[in-house]
């Protein structure tokens, strides 16, 4: 009876576990405002759990994971230190009927290709919108106004489109 006892206890609303942890004062440092990032009861928490949910799923810890519509590609960690390189511990690549592991340079030679190609169609994106024209921002702004205005230019996006009939730009 206590194993059904427990599960109900995380199932009943307002109900709180208290967690605790032995941790080195340096590790404590960079841990505990992520920690408390994640366990935010709010939809930023949500998402920082969402955006990390892989993790559990994967043997070592993940590098990077790039995504894209179909296909996943993962670098996994730690880095190796050899001579004056490092290399991933290897990698993990799913696309529709394919999944397979990569060697340590398979890995790293993908992992350079996908960078080499984010950084292409990003400085080809500030090119087309003609951003190295314009001043550069302060990347620390006022989250409360951002947010404000980022789901204002959202709602007329979707009463524009609800309008028009369409779904999608």
């Amino acid at each position: 009876m206590p194993i059904l006892r427990a599960a109900l206890d995380w199932l009943r609303l307002g109900n709180r576990v208290t967690l605790r942890f032995r941790v080195h004062p340096r590790i404590a440092r960079e841990a505990l405002p992520l920690i408390e990032k994640l366990l935010a009861d709010t939809p930023d928490g949500e998402t920082y759990r969402f955006a990390i949910g892989f993790w559990r799923h994967a043997e070592r810890p993940p590098l990077t994971v790039y995504r894209g519509d179909s296909s996943t590609c993962r670098i996994d960690g730690p880095l190796q230190a050899a001579a004056r390189t490092y290399f991933p511990l290897g990698g993990l690549i799913e696309t529709p009927y394919v999944t397979a592991h990569l060697t340590p340079f398979e890995a790293q030679a993908l992992d350079m290709r996908i960078r080499d190609a984010i950084e292409h169609v990003i400085r080809a994106w500030t090119a087309e919108h003609e951003l190295d024209d314009l001043p550069p921002v302060d990347p620390l702004f006022d989250r409360q106004t951002a947010d404000r205005e980022a789901l204002a230019l959202i709602a007329h996006w979707a009463a524009q489109h609800r309008r028009e009939g369409t779904d999608h730009a």
